[in-house]
């Protein structure tokens, strides 16, 4: 879990640092400050630099786009994975390495230029930052207490670095009927963990008894599907509405991920205010059991509202949350912290501080 977070040269976070993060973490703050980028950040850190979750967040923003015709994959990987860095430049330098976790504890990324060992072409060198050879490749480094050299000339998504990554989950601002939602009930399916999804779901639908997912046989996709107390059949949850299915994908991916990490972006997206302190308390009470550590982004006042609303409730000690208001001035990226007694007095006062 993470106690500080420090980001550099990552999209808008050219150098962001808070020194304490809590298990809970509400992140507010107007458009293009980082919300988003934060969660991307945490991800980065927690999967270890894996090449497929890298280029996974990248195609999530229509940012990974790769010409299956040439031979060499080098300059369209480059183009795609420059995105990443603080004015999407293409340096090869140490200093221009994106860094991600905690700030003693963090995971780095950065492009370097490589040429084959000349005793044993099977093995590689990394020029130093003032070194040039005319044979030299361009290749991506990822570090973490070892390092990796992944070649860019073929497809990045055949290479697997040797760290083992931590478990997290990402729910988009999108997400309500997540094409992996079946694959993470399958994870749980007649474990404990299933009374935390049914209990998140009675939060709309008292009656909900139990869910499963099966697979449409025109379109070959799984969908859920709900039995009701005093029903009969069953139907699709999909005819509840968005706000039962966005909670569905939320708590699905929470279960998935004991101690691990939950990333959620705009929270109270598909959700009416009047349930989403409901949803709190159970995200409170479920990362507490889980030790699961959550990092969620907002622009609503009604979040802010319930979330401070469970954190003063005395159900929970007051330190394990906090608000984090994201501001911007001159391209820096700044933050505030809110505490429990803060968030009390500005709920209270109907003080404005998303």
């Amino acid at each position: 879990m993470l106690n500080s977070l420090y980001i550099r040269n990552f999209r808008c976070l050219k150098e962001f640092q808070t020194n304490s993060v809590k298990q809970i973490n509400l992140i507010a703050g107007k458009n293009n400050t980082g919300k988003s980028s934060i969660l991307e950040a945490v991800a980065i850190y927690a999967c270890k630099g894996k090449m497929n979750d890298v280029i996974s967040l990248l195609d999530n923003r229509g940012e990974y786009s790769v010409n299956q015709t040439v031979a060499d994959y080098t300059e369209t990987n480059v183009n795609s994975l420059s995105r990443l860095f603080s004015g999407k430049a293409v340096e090869y330098h140490r200093d221009s390495a994106i860094q991600t976790g905690a700030i003693n504890d963090f995971v780095s990324l950065r492009f370097v230029k490589y040429i084959y060992n000349a005793q044993n072409q099977a093995s590689e060198k990394i020029l130093l930052d003032n070194e040039n050879d005319s044979n030299a490749k361009t290749g991506f480094e990822i570090s973490y207490k070892d390092t990796f050299l992944i070649q860019l000339n073929m497809p990045v998504n055949r290479f697997e670095n040797l760290i083992v990554p931590e478990k997290y989950q990402i729910v988009g601002a999108s997400d309500i009927h997540g094409e992996m939602n079946g694959k993470l009930f399958d994870n749980i399916t007649l474990t404990e963990k299933e009374s935390h999804v049914i209990e998140a779901l009675r939060i709309i639908e008292p009656r909900m008894e139990r869910i499963a997912f099966i697979t449409d046989k025109s379109s070959q996709t799984r969908n859920a599907v709900m039995k009701l107390s005093g029903m009969r059949d069953v139907s699709p949850l999909r005819s509840m509405g968005d706000g039962v299915n966005r909670i569905l994908t939320i708590i699905l991916a929470m279960v998935n991920v004991e101690n691990g990490y939950l990333l959620i972006d705009e929270f109270e997206n598909g959700l009416h205010y009047s349930v989403q302190e409901q949803l709190w308390k159970i995200i409170f009470r479920t990362a507490k059991t889980l030790n699961v550590q959550v990092f969620a982004t907002t622009h609503s006042n009604d979040c802010i509202r319930s979330f401070g609303n469970i954190l003063n409730s005395g159900d929970y000690d007051s330190t394990i949350g906090k608000l984090i208001r994201l501001d911007k001035k001159n391209d820096i990226v700044f933050d505030t912290d809110f505490n429990a007694e803060e968030l009390h007095t500005a709920n209270v006062q109907n003080i404005e501080i998303r």
